[in-house]
């Protein structure tokens, strides 16, 4: 008979395995999500994580690349990312790179 000990060893070693794999795939997965193309409004506010008549008003004052079908919009999901991250927040290295970026070109 094996050592009771030893078949849990084993046993844990191999969740530990599983896990590690887990793990790691759900890291790599996370940087390739299967996004749809075209999210409708429901969609759309789930991923952004803000609320439907929210993005009902930014679409009725056309602030929000959006298509209509109907009743029915539509988004764009890389119109949407472009979008989202066009008001970029400049850190402090990037505005100190834009200036001595700045310097160099303008030397007198």
């Amino acid at each position: 008979m094996e050592n009771p000990f030893e078949i849990i060893n084993n046993r844990l070693e191999r969740i530990e395995r599983l896990l590690e794999n887990i793990s790691s795939n759900n890291f790599i997965n996370e940087a390739n999500i299967n996004l749809p193309k075209i999210m409708n409004l429901k969609q759309l506010a789930s991923y952004l994580d803000v609320s439907k008549g929210y993005l009902y008003k930014l679409t009725s004052t056309n602030n929000i690349p959006h298509s209509k079908r109907g009743n029915r919009i539509y988004f764009d999901i890389e119109a949407i990312n472009e979008w989202v991250l066009e008001n970029k927040i400049w850190t402090q290295k990037d505005i100190e790179e834009q200036v001595n970026n700045y310097l160099l070109k303008n030397r007198r």
